[in-house]
């Protein structure tokens, strides 16, 4: 699945006699009266579908604009064909570069613009997820799912709707789902801590951030007074009970939405949520925020906050304390996922930015219970050469471009043991079994596993059973 498309021209993509080995190409962007080459999937009312045909058809036309008139999907950011790449990119006589699975079927999905009201990607990446399982098995073929995905909103527990839902796909079906853990691990947007250490929170806000939100989430059990005092020095307490949930306060130029959630039927964690946004200007106070936290009924005592992804934020907007363990993004912080962290191969060791996960034992919100390990393994995530859109080849780094190499590496498994009937039942939890205890040591890591490379490097070579 890669959410900014593919270019499907590339050889990268094709096979010795020049056809497509992508069976189908689902971009849910497009409108159906737009791309006549295409259609509607069945079961689905948004997007268009191009099928092995469909794609041949568009090939075979001499020019761009042909091509582009009968298939009008396009990646535009380069995202979607390097990961695809990675994982699968063709090795025939005119192209010399090579995926890890390079003779692998390709599934492609293009993930639509989520509406304003809704939650970044998740109901598109749900459909995607649900598109792939079905594709699968009508064409009786074992899948792995590629998501080289994730944002910060959440709990970081489990818990979320997507989490959920991707424990619940991965149980479907010859399957296995592959996740990034996300590049937050530096980044500054993470703070854990207890009530009884203190409870006065130091955030940097950059100049120039022109809106920024904060999630604080704690156990229900827990009542905490909470203060936010403004660069200026004007402090304000946020109610304890506020009529519908919700509350509006001014502090300097800045007016904070306070919204206070309550547990969910799936999760007990309690969510507050404060946006900032300015007034009568464009940004918002810069300088140091500080919230205070105050307890009034302790049972646990823990807090954690969260900033937005430092993708949408500016690189100084963070917590001048902050915890980079739990750094994960959502969905990486799924249990039944195979979440892939990031190493450099130059030095052999883990990468700071890519995005750590459980050492907290005494975490007590959600679903996360102690002694469960994210990330599971970790591949080489800098300098990754992969295919670029204009038909030459790139260097990417990131968890992003991580992740196909373990996806790849899990289709090779799949196809020995499904495919080559040497172990029928080799996909789900028992290719990330198989890849943990092949996973090799890696510099600078005494214990295994742990929050920073899980089980250590991938290493499909010992992951094979004896």
């Amino acid at each position: 699945m890669t959410g900014e498309g593919i270019e499907y021209r590339l050889w990268d993509f094709r096979k010795e006699d020049g056809s497509t080995r992508i069976r189908y190409l689902w971009d849910q962007t497009l409108m159906p009266e737009a791309a006549p080459g295409g259609k509607q999937p069945e079961g689905f009312r948004m997007g268009v579908e191009f099928d092995q045909d469909a794609i041949n058809r568009a090939l075979e036309e001499p020019g761009d604009r042909g091509q582009f008139e009968l298939l009008p999907s396009r990646d535009v950011s380069g995202h979607g064909t390097a990961v695809a790449g990675i994982a699968a990119g063709s090795r025939t006589r005119n192209n010399s570069y090579g995926g890890v699975a390079y003779e692998a079927e390709l599934l492609i999905v293009k993930l639509g613009v989520p509406d304003s009201m809704g939650f970044p990607r998740t109901t598109e990446i749900m459909r995607g997820v649900a598109y792939a399982l079905r594709k699968a098995q009508e064409l009786g073929l074992p899948l792995v799912i590629n998501l080289s995905f994730g944002n910060n909103y959440g709990s970081h527990d489990g818990s979320s709707l997507l989490e959920r839902y991707l424990d619940n796909a991965s149980e479907i079906g010859r399957t296995v789902i592959c996740v990034g853990s996300g590049n937050e691990g530096s980044a500054g947007g993470h703070l854990a801590g207890n009530v009884s250490e203190g409870g006065n929170i130091e955030l940097a806000v950059a100049e120039y951030e022109t809106s920024l939100n904060i999630q604080l989430w704690k156990n229900y059990s827990d009542v905490y007074r909470i203060y936010l005092r403004s660069p200026g020095g004007r402090e304000q307490e946020l109610p304890l009970s506020i009529e519908g949930g919700k509350y509006t306060l001014q502090a300097e130029q800045t007016e904070v939405l306070v919204y206070w959630g309550e547990p969910s039927p799936y999760a007990v964690a309690q969510e507050i949520y404060l946006e900032m946004i300015p007034i009568e200007r464009n940004y918002i106070n810069s300088g140091i925020w500080t919230i205070r936290i105050v307890p009034v009924t302790t049972v646990t005592g823990r807090y954690y906050l969260y900033l937005p992804s430092s993708a949408v934020r500016n690189e100084q907007t963070r917590f001048y304390r902050p915890t980079p363990q739990v750094t994960l993004t959502i969905p990486s912080t799924a249990a039944k996922v195979l979440t892939v962290g990031a190493y450099d191969t130059t030095y052999d060791s883990y990468v700071d930015f890519s995005g750590r996960g459980y050492a907290d034992r005494e975490r007590t919100v959600g679903v996360i219970t102690s002694g469960l390990t994210k990330p599971d393994l970790v591949a080489p995530g800098v300098g990754v050469l992969a295919p670029n859109v204009y038909g030459g080849y790139a260097t990417f780094t990131g968890t992003s471009f991580a992740t196909p190499i373990v996806s790849g590496s899990a289709a090779l498994l799949m196809e020995w043991g499904i495919v080559r009937g040497n172990d029928p039942f080799l996909y789900g939890e028992k290719v990330k079994a198989y890849l943990r205890k092949g996973a090799r040591a890696l510099r600078g890591e005494r214990e295994y596993p742990n929050d920073r490379v899980g089980w250590g490097a991938l290493c499909v070579r010992s992951s094979l059973p004896d």
